[in-house]
C-alpha cells in the first residue's frame, strides 16, 4: 500500500528563515519526493510534532490542511491507477499530480474487457444476467484478442491507440478471416452484435473513470433485418392438435407452445417456478417474473392453452413449472416436430417469440406497447424486430376506415 510522509529541508531556508516542506511517497520499497509548496520554521515544525498536534496559529492550520489534501490526493490517484494496472509506478502518480500524461492511464482493451466480464459474471451468479450473455462477452473478448495477436503481433493494445483503421480492420477480420470450429468468417449481424459488446465494455470503462472516450462509437453498421419467421394460426393449431408417440416430443411440444403463448425464451421457461404464477383479484392468472437477459419486469396473462400446459405438469416434484430440457435438445426435437406436422419452417425459440408477437398478440389487436412490455423489451424498436404486421390486420383496420367514407 502507498504511504506518504512529510519532512522539512533545513538546508533550503527562505529569507524568513523557513524551511520548505516536502512529501516522501513510499510504494513497494521505493520512494520519491515532491515539494508541497509550503514553508515552516524548524522550531515550529518540532514544537507542533510535524503539525500533528492541536494547532492555534492560522497559517499552521492552513498548512496542515494543504498537507492533508496532498496525502489524500496521492492515495486517491494510486487507487484509481491500480484499478487498471497493478504495476503502478511512483512516476505515474507524480505525473498525474503534475497534470502530465501517464502511460498507466492508457488501459489495455483486453484488461478492460476482463474487468467488465468479471463484473458481468458476478451479476450472472446473482441471477441478474443470463449465461448466454456472459458467454457472448467472453467470446467477444477472445475474438478481439485473436485480432490483436494475429494482425498486430501484440498481446496488449491500449484503448487510446484504437482508431478508425483499427476498427474497420477488425470488422474485416471478423467477417472474412476469423475461424471457429472450422468455420471461416462471421455473418454481418453477428459482427454488428460483437461491436455492440465492444461499445458496451468501453461505456463501462467511461462510467468508472477508467477511460475517457469510447473509440468504437464511430462504428455505425446496422443489423440487416431479415423476414421474421413465425407460425400462422393454422400451423400453431396443427402443432397443438398433434399427439406424438414419444413422451420427449410431447414435452418439447408443450414447452414450445408455452413459449408461443407467453413469449418466454427457454432460459426463462427453465427458471419459472410455481411461485411465478399469480392469481389477481379478478381471478385472472398471471406469470410474473424478470427476463433473464434484460432483468426487465415481464408480466404475462395466462391464456387458456398455457393454463392447460401448466395443469398438465402440476404433478412435477419440486417447484418447477415445466420439465427441464436443454435448449440444444429442444431445437433438435423441434426439427422432428416440424417434419411430423408438415411445417416447412425451421422451428426455434425465436420462432416462438415471433409467433407470440405476431400471430398471438398483434394479429388479435393487442397494442404493440403492451406486447413490448410482455416480451420484456426496453424499447419498442426491439419489439418491431419480432413482430410483423399482417395483411389481415391492415385490412381489418382499413375496413373500419372504409366505413367512414361510405
Amino acid at each position: 500500500m502507498i504511504k506518504t510522509y512529510f519532512y522539512i529541508k533545513t538546508d533550503k531556508q527562505n529569507s524568513n528563515g523557513e524551511s520548505p516542506i516536502y512529501a516522501k511517497i513510499e510504494l513497494q520499497g521505493k520512494t520519491s519526493t515532491l515539494s508541497t509548496g509550503k514553508f515552516i520554521t524548524k522550531d515550529r515544525w518540532d514544537a507542533t510534532n510535524k503539525l500533528k498536534n492541536t494547532l492555534r496559529v492560522t497559517s499552521e492550520k492552513n498548512c496542515r490542511t494543504t498537507l492533508n489534501i496532498i496525502e489524500s490526493k496521492i492515495e486517491s490517484i494510486y487507487l484509481e491507477l491500480v484499478k487498471v494496472n497493478s504495476n503502478v509506478k511512483l512516476s505515474d502518480i507524480k505525473n498525474v499530480l503534475s497534470g502530465k500524461k501517464s502511460k498507466s492511464t492508457e488501459i489495455d482493451i483486453i484488461k478492460l474487457f476482463e474487468n467488465h466480464n468479471n463484473y458481468f459474471k458476478r451479476k450472472f451468479e446473482a441471477g441478474e444476467r443470463s449465461k448466454a450473455s456472459l458467454q457472448k462477452y467472453n467470446r467477444a473478448k477472445d475474438l478481439l484478442y485473436n485480432f490483436i495477436s494475429l494482425k498486430h503481433r501484440k498481446t496488449t493494445y491500449n484503448v487510446v491507440d484504437i482508431d478508425n483503421t483499427f476498427i474497420y480492420e477488425l470488422e474485416s477480420f471478423l467477417k472474412y478471416e476469423s475461424t471457429f470450429k472450422s468455420k471461416v468468417g462471421i455473418n454481418h449481424n453477428s459482427v454488428v452484435k460483437y461491436f455492440q459488446c465492444f461499445k458496451t465494455v468501453c461505456n463501462y470503462g467511461i462510467k468508472r473513470n477508467i477511460i475517457s472516450k469510447n473509440p468504437f462509437l464511430c462504428y455505425d453498421e446496422k443489423l440487416i433485418i431479415k423476414e421474421a419467421v413465425f407460425l400462422t394460426q393454422d400451423e400453431l393449431q396443427r402443432i397443438e392438435k398433434k399427439v406424438f408417440s414419444t413422451e420427449r416430443l410431447n414435452r418439447v411440444k408443450d414447452i414450445f407452445l408455452f413459449s408461443c403463448y407467453t413469449s418466454y425464451a427457454p432460459i426463462d421457461v427453465e427458471n419459472l417456478t410455481k411461485a411465478n404464477v399469480i392469481r389477481d383479484n379478478d381471478n385472472t392468472y398471471w406469470i410474473k417474473t424478470n427476463r433473464a437477459k434484460t432483468t426487465i419486469k415481464s408480466n404475462v396473462p395466462v391464456l387458456p392453452p398455457v393454463k392447460r400446459i401448466i395443469d398438465k405438469y402440476a404433478h412435477l416434484e419440486g417447484d418447477k413449472l415445466l420439465p427441464n430440457i436443454s435448449n440444444q435438445k429442444i431445437n433438435e426435437y423441434l426439427k422432428e416436430i416440424a417434419d411430423l406436422c408438415k411445417i416447412d419452417k425451421k422451428l426455434t425459440h425465436y420462432v416462438a417469440r415471433h409467433t407470440f408477437a405476431t400471430t398471438v398478440t398483434l394479429a388479435n389487436g393487442i397494442a404493440i406497447e403492451n406486447v413490448s412490455s410482455m416480451m420484456g423489451h426496453t424499447r419498442i424498436t426491439m419489439t418491431q424486430h419480432y413482430a410483423k404486421v399482417l395483411d389481415s390486420s391492415v385490412k381489418k383496420d382499413m375496413d373500419k376506415l372504409i366505413q367512414k367514407f361510405v
